[in-house]
């Protein structure tokens, strides 16, 4: 019989997660605010234009690859040191650490995908003032002020960014606590032995003794500020019923950043947030620490889930990026200003500040760590995200199954329920690809286990689902129920590879298993043995058609301060302040690798995440966590995802439908043809939620739903083809408009529509009872077509369009061609060898373009060229297909049975030409009304080259 503990711990749990979860709605109160965060408070309290801090230019070393320097705080005498990097791809990168740390200070591994490779720097002029750097690109400039300390990074005469200009640096450095023994102890030893050195020293070495007096001075910390008493929060801060013991004292640093020019910024995700970031003068900043939320509240700077510490600046002129790489704490103050009221040093006389350019002042704070912050410098969009990928890698490159539809709730029952609604999406002519199991599926939330009465024989579900050429998701949290009688938990025990308590047991907290402990996934060797579980032998019942969902990774400790895990506990010799935004990521990392390891490294993994870091899109999707059923949730999908394509992460999707509450059957079919054009495509409803299958809702209802899923189908190849260049390149899938139009101001703040790669533009319906939206058009010279009806619409227009229930206001840009496939099958496995339909959209020019990528669509053999790559282009009245890729090589069954060609005139006939000389004539039909010339059953292998030439 289960002992008492064990059958209380379910309901435990269940009163724990309703007190959390409350009345369906975040409690505020469960989560700091900047003033209850103490280094944020701290830090804020700073004035700017105060900076104590010089630049002590005779330390300043210049070699091929960088500069070091020496900045002194005059306040204290403590001494750090600066590094200034010129990087490859027009990057310059910025390190600030104590030049003599007590000990280390923590430095973030494993984000970057190499170490950046340098390009060379050269002194362009020195004086007692600074110090001006060439840049190696045409024209920009370094000037680094010494009093106070300020960079400047300028091309030409103007000014690109400023750090420091307001004086904001700030580096509190480690130190012993006063009021201990060991302080006290040191300092008395410390003092006699500076003394004797000094005297044995000086008559030696008069240098020397200069250097002692720094040395001390480094030391010494004796100023009135220091001696006053300890604020608040600098060595032990409490929130709540939590204490933290902050045994390394107070080590925030903090840096400001101007930008002349510039009045809109993005990024640094996740927010609930418009897209275009607010000012923060009036709130809280926007807040970077991963935390389980419980039905998020829209439109503020609230944590959530994940991080990723990167914000993009545009004007009409120029993007830039700041990507500040620490993995603590962090909040981020904005404020909008005006350039040229921050003075500048003598050594930018010569600059003319008109005082009505706009600026945006940017502040980073962060709880630990050092300063390392890569300064993007564009000028492009399309530049700022290729050099972010260069320094944290691109987006994954999916199996083609995941771009399809995933169905999920909190929970299936077990393997009947399974096998009832996956045939309930083929009784009802429903596509999709993955159903997907959370945590009921488990033997008592044991994960790599599943119910011995529910889910008894799990292989053979398994196959029923392969067998339909389907997939099945399970959920595997990193928190480890703390059971003997649990392989797992005795394998993490006995190899130590638990995080461990500041008073060194392992660390234990409250989630959905109960007691659980928490693995630490900082430590290489504990990955690599995780990612050892998911081989067959291993995790029983697992099959190639498994994949795998982490949840609750940010930790989420439901008995910890803010939801969360102590920061006072220990990760080797790193406390888990210093890496707290890292857990999610490295839990992501060791599961991918995981999957892709019991392949023998064949098979793409899918892993899905819900906490994350910079980095993170290397690893598989992410989704927008516990949403609710509400009109402004859908809304806030949008800005959500495009936001986290802006730092790399393309893979994103929210739960359609809404996670809390039941939506209305307008609400819920809205969804659905949103979530059709977003790149994760995947429903999910709470536990306590009435069922809400597609078909649950009445025939009509069912239609639409039906309709919406089986469009995501159609456009398969154009998503396919999308995620293959995000892989390439680190463009994102789904962009903002003013990423292809970066000149257009009316594009700017857009976040109620977006764009598909660069040809598809979407305007979803997410007002209740709407009647009509308002869409705008872009390109002065463009024309946009309606996907549906093919009507034709020109561009830099704001159009109002009439919308019924079955309307997805989607448009194709004149001048592009996109591949579909319009056999729908039961999943886009099914449909692998199903012929192709080009829809060429011509430009007012009477030309397009377009590209055909195919591989097999799940294993990594396009690493060894093993694909198609074809590019399309309509020119002079003749469509073309040439090679891509000469050197790769795969074949395909698929052709191309129909070609349509939107803005065209009537021809007389229309020839097939292929490679082999051979010429044949093609049927087609011609709509005069709409322009549309439709050709049938070309015929020709889509790996081929060929030519149609209209006549």
């Amino acid at each position: 019989m289960a002992t008492f503990s064990e059958r209380m711990a379910p309901v435990l749990i269940l009163w724990l997660a309703v007190c959390l979860s409350g009345t369906w709605a975040v409690d505020k109160g469960n989560f700091k605010t900047c003033d209850q965060s103490a280094f944020c408070k701290r830090q804020r309290a700073l004035k700017p234009g105060e900076s104590p801090y010089r630049a002590l230019l005779e330390t300043m070393e210049l070699t091929n690859t960088r500069l070091t320097l020496q900045l002194i705080n005059d306040n204290n005498k403590v001494r750090l040191l600066l590094e200034l990097y010129r990087l490859q791809g027009n990057i310059t990168r910025v390190k600030i650490n104590e030049l003599k740390p007590l000990k280390p200070r923590y430095e973030v591994p494993d984000v970057l995908v190499r170490e950046p490779p340098t390009e060379p720097l050269s002194l362009l002029s020195q004086d007692e003032n600074g110090v001006v750097l060439a840049l190696g690109a045409e024209s920009q400039r370094v000037i680094v002020s010494a009093r106070p300390f300020r960079l400047d990074i300028m091309e030409g005469r103007d000014v690109l960014m400023s750090l420091n200009s307001r004086g904001l640096l700030a580096f509190e450095h480690l130190r012993m606590r006063k009021d201990t023994f060991s302080y006290k102890v040191t300092s008395t030893v410390a003092s006699v032995w500076d003394n004797i050195k000094r005297v044995f020293s000086s008559q030696a070495d008069p240098e020397a003794e200069k250097k002692d007096e720094a040395d001390s001075a480094n030391q010494a910390e004796t100023t009135k500020e220091e001696e006053e008493k300890a604020e608040d929060g600098m060595w032990e801060e409490t929130f709540k019923s939590h204490s933290d013991s902050k045994p390394n004292g107070p080590s925030a640093v903090s840096l400001d950043f101007s930008l002349p020019g510039v009045e809109h910024v993005y990024g640094i995700p996740e927010h609930a947030d418009t897209l275009r970031l607010k000012t923060t003068d009036n709130g809280d900043p926007y807040r970077l620490y991963n935390l389980d939320v419980f039905q998020y509240e829209l439109y503020n700077p609230m944590a959530l889930y994940g991080a990723v510490p990167v914000m993009l600046a545009h004007n009409a002129k120029r993007t830039t990026g700041i990507f500040w790489l620490n993995a603590a704490e962090t909040w981020v103050d904005i404020s909008s200003n005006t350039a040229g009221k921050t003075v500048f040093g003598k050594m930018l006389d010569y600059v003319q500040g008109s005082s009505e350019t706009p600026q945006t002042d940017v502040r980073w704070i962060s709880e630990s760590g050092i300063i390392d912050v890569f300064i993007m410098l564009g000028p492009t969009p399309k530049d700022v995200f290729s050099q972010y990928a260069s320094l944290t890698g691109t987006q994954s490159f999916p199996p083609l199954a995941s771009l399809g539809y995933h169905q999920c709730r909190w929970n299936y029952n077990d393997q009947e329920d399974v096998q009832a609604v996956d045939a309930g999406f083929d009784e009802h002519d429903i596509p999709y690809d993955f159903i997907w199991l959370d945590i009921e599926h488990t033997d008592g939330k044991r994960y790599f286990t599943w119910d011995p009465h529910k889910f008894a024989t799990p292989k053979e579900m398994l196959q029923g689902i392969m067998d339909k050429k389907r997939k099945m998701v399970a959920i595997v949290d990193p928190h480890i129920k703390v059971d003997s009688n649990y392989k797992i938990h005795n394998e993490i025990r006995s190899r130590g590879f638990y995080i461990k308590n500041k008073d060194g047991g392992d660390y234990e907290g409250w989630c959905w298993p109960g007691s659980a402990g928490y693995p630490d996934f900082t430590r290489a060797d504990m990955r690599a043995w995780w990612a050892s579980m998911f081989s067959y032998d291993q995790y029983e019942g697992s099959m190639e058609n498994l994949y795998t969902w982490n949840d609750m990774n940010e930790p989420s400790v439901f008995n910890g301060p803010e939801v969360t895990m102590h920061k006072d506990a220990v990760h080797g010799a790193w406390e888990h302040r210093d890496v707290h935004n890292l857990y999610g990521f490295y839990v992501q990392m060791a599961t991918t690798e995981g999957l892709i390891q019991r392949s023998g490294g064949v098979e793409r993994p899918f892993v899905l995440t819900r906490a994350f870091f910079a980095g993170s899109q290397r690893y598989g999707a992410v989704w927008t966590g516990d949403n609710a059923a509400e009109w402004d949730h859908l809304k806030i999908s949008i800005p959500m995802c495009l936001s986290l394509g802006l730092v790399g992460i393309s893979f994103c999707g929210a739960d359609v439908g809404g996670f809390f509450k039941s939506p209305s059957t307008e609400l819920l079919v809205r969804w659905y043809q949103t979530g059709a054009y977003q790149p994760f495509f995947r429903a999910h409803a709470h536990l306590d939620t009435p069922r809400r299958e597609p078909w649950l809702f009445g025939p009509e209802n069912t239609a639409l739903i039906r309709e919406a899923v089986r469009q995501r189908y159609t456009f398969l190849p154009y998503w396919y083809q999308q995620f293959y260049h995000t892989y390439r390149s680190g463009e994102p899938v789904m962009r903002p408009l003013w990423v292809e139009y970066p000149q257009d101001p009316a594009t700017f703040a857009l976040d109620d529509e977006f764009l598909i790669g660069q040809d598809l533009l979407v305007h979803p319906v997410t007002e209740e009872g709407a009647r009509g939206v308002t869409a705008y058009l872009p390109g002065k010279d463009e024309v946009w077509y309606d996907v549906h009806t093919f009507q034709k619409h020109n561009g830099a227009q704001n159009l109002y369009i009439p919308v019924t229930m079955s309307s997805i206001p989607v448009f194709q840009r004149g001048g592009s061609i996109i591949p579909r496939k319009l056999r729908v099958r039961r999943s886009s496995t099914c449909m692998e060898h199903d012929p192709y339909t080009l829809y060429v959209a011509l430009n007012p020019k009477r030309t397009a373009e377009g590209e055909l990528y195919i591989d097999d669509g799940h294993t990594f053999n396009y690493e060894k060229k093993e694909f198609i790559h074809r590019k399309l282009s309509f020119i002079n009245n003749s469509l073309t297909s040439i090679n891509l890729a000469p050197d790769a090589q795969f074949t395909t069954r698929s052709w191309i049975e129909r070609v349509v060609i939107l803005g065209a005139s009537k021809p007389s006939k229309v020839t097939l030409k292929t490679a082999d000389g051979q010429e044949s004539l093609i049927e087609f039909d011609f709509d005069a009304s709409m322009s549309v010339l439709t050709l049938r059953k070309p015929s020709m292998n889509v790996g081929d080259d060929w030519t149609v030439v209209l006549q």
